[in-house]
């Protein structure tokens, strides 16, 4: 929804409840995007954030595989006489 500055003024009440709903609420001035109305997201506390890191760390370790090491992870590209292919 875009609306003015000016006729946001007396409907400020009522935008605001349609932003937190999720509708788009965009404030133009002169037919020009000016401000966009967002509601605020409630930030994680510290204990949510190392949940959420440790389920992270679990998770890419349980996906980790053993691959070729360092010294043999570039073979492919070179032939059995050890040049370039």
């Amino acid at each position: 929804m875009r609306i003015s500055v000016t006729e946001a003024k007396g409907q400020l009440t009522d935008l605001v409840r349609r932003a937190e709903a999720g509708d788009e609420v965009i404030l133009t001035r002169h037919g020009h995007p000016a401000v966009r109305l967002v509601p605020i997201t409630a930030t994680p506390d510290r204990k949510a954030r190392r949940a959420l890191l440790e389920a992270a760390r679990k998770s890419g370790a349980a996906k980790a595989t053993n691959g070729p090491t360092a010294a043999r992870s570039q073979d492919f590209l070179y032939g059995d006489d050890g040049l370039p292919k």
